[in-house]
C-alpha cells in the first residue's frame, strides 16, 4: 500500500529591502574611502613626513653661526661652519661640546680640527664646554650670552631631522631675539627624499618625531631667558684664549734676576771685598813698624 505525502513547501530567500542596501553601500563607501585614506597617509608619511622635520633657511650673510654637539665622525658640522667662514657668509663661529672624558671635551676636539681647516681669526671663534644632556641644556647654556653681546641673527648647525624642533626651542626660550636660522646638514645618516630605504635614517626620523613630541611637553611652561639668567659655570672663551690656556706662554726672563740689579749688587760686594782687604793690609802694616 502506498502512503501519499504532501509536497513540501519551497522556502523562498527574502530579498534585501532598499533601506538594507543603502545601508550595506554607504559602509562599502566608507571603507574604500578609510583604505584610499590609508594609502594617502602612507604616501605623506613615506614621501613628506622626513621633510616636515627640516627647516631649510636661505640667507646671504649672517654674523655668527652655532655648532651644537652631537655631529658624526665626519665633522659634517665644523666643514659646513668653515665653508660659510671661508666663503664670508659668516662672520664669527661658536662651538659647543660636552665633556667626554675627565677634562676633555668634544668642543676641544671640534675646535682643534676647525682651525685647520681654514686661516681663521682666532678672535673670532669661541668654544663652550658644557655637561648638557640635550639640545634644551644647550640653549640655557648660550642664550644668555648671545642676548648679553646683543646679537641679532644666530645660524644653528644641527643635524637635519632636528632643524625645526631646535628652532622651535631656541625662538621660544629666547623671545624676540635673537633671530635663529638652520640649515639641513646633508649627510648620509639623514635622506629627507629617501628615509626610509636606509637603516640609520629611519632611526633619524623615528628619533626626529620622538624628540619634537617631548620638547612640546619641556616647553609647555618655559619661560624666555634674558642676560642675567645664564647658569653657566665655565665661562664661554675664544680659540686665542684656549690656545693660551692650552700652552700658556712662561716668560723665562721673569725668572732670571734682573740684569742691572745684579750688577750692582755685584759691584756692592767687589767694593766691600776690596775695601776690607785693604783695612786689613793697612793693618797687619802698622802692626811690622
Amino acid at each position: 500500500m502506498r502512503l501519499c505525502t504532501a509536497p513540501k513547501e519551497l522556502k523562498l530567500t527574502k530579498l534585501p529591502t532598499k533601506k538594507q542596501i543603502q545601508k550595506k553601500k554607504i559602509i562599502l563607501s566608507i571603507v574604500a574611502v578609510a583604505a584610499v585614506l590609508l594609502v594617502i597617509a602612507f604616501y605623506l608619511i613615506m614621501t613628506q613626513s622626513g621633510h616636515w622635520l627640516i627647516d631649510d633657511d636661505e640667507f646671504e650673510h649672517v654674523k655668527w653661526a652655532v655648532v651644537l654637539d652631537g655631529q658624526s665622525a665626519d665633522m659634517e658640522r665644523t666643514d659646513l661652519a668653515a665653508e660659510l667662514m671661508a666663503s664670508g657668509k659668516v662672520d664669527s663661529v661658536l662651538i659647543l661640546g660636552r665633556r667626554i672624558l675627565r677634562n676633555r671635551s668634544n668642543a676641544e676636539l671640534y675646535l682643534e680640527d676647525f682651525m685647520r681647516l681654514g686661516d681663521f681669526d682666532s678672535n673670532a671663534v669661541y668654544i663652550a664646554r658644557h655637561d648638557d644632556p640635550s639640545t634644551i641644556g644647550e640653549a640655557y647654556t648660550i642664550i644668555p650670552w648671545l642676548k648679553k653681546r646683543k646679537i641679532d641673527t644666530v645660524l644653528i648647525l644641527t643635524g637635519a631631522s632636528s632643524t625645526y624642533r631646535v628652532k622651535r626651542i631656541f625662538s621660544k626660550l629666547s623671545g624676540d631675539t635673537p633671530v635663529y636660522l638652520t640649515k639641513d646638514v646633508h649627510h648620509y645618516f639623514y635622506n629627507a627624499d629617501s628615509w626610509y630605504t636606509n637603516r640609520e635614517s629611519r632611526k633619524e626620523w623615528l628619533r626626529g618625531w620622538a624628540a619634537l613630541a617631548v620638547s612640546y611637553i619641556d616647553l609647555f611652561r618655559a619661560g624666555n631667558l634674558t642676560a642675567e639668567d645664564s647658569f653657566y659655570y665655565k665661562p664661554i672663551i675664544s680659540a686665542k684664549e684656549y690656545e693660551a690656556e692650552k700652552n700658556p706662554i712662561v716668560d723665562l726672563q721673569s725668572l732670571l734676576p734682573k740684569e742691572p740689579q745684579k750688577i750692582i749688587e755685584t759691584a756692592v760686594d767687589t767694593v766691600k771685598k776690596d775695601t776690607t782687604v785693604s783695612d786689613s793690609t793697612k793693618k797687619d802694616s802698622l802692626e811690622t813698624k
